[in-house]
């Protein structure tokens, strides 16, 4: 493994495990598949927040405005 590689996967590493564990405490806060979550955000980054938004946290946001509407 060459220096620049090892140097990306330094930055990479903490960057995924903090997005896994935001992902995780989020979903165990809306009672969403937490640790599904959790995993999935640890395996890419940023398509794991983005697919999260549009799965878990647009339709919350959604229903909270209908329920304020009626």
């Amino acid at each position: 493994m060459s220096e620049t590689e090892m140097i990306i996967l330094l930055c990479a590493l903490p960057l995924l495990f903090a997005q896994g564990l935001l992902l995780f405490m989020d979903a165990k806060k809306r009672g969403r598949y937490k640790w599904f979550w959790g995993i999935v955000g640890l395996i890419n980054f940023p398509s794991s927040s983005i697919l999260y938004w549009l799965c878990v946290v647009y339709p919350d946001r959604k229903k909270e405005e209908k329920i304020r509407k009626d």
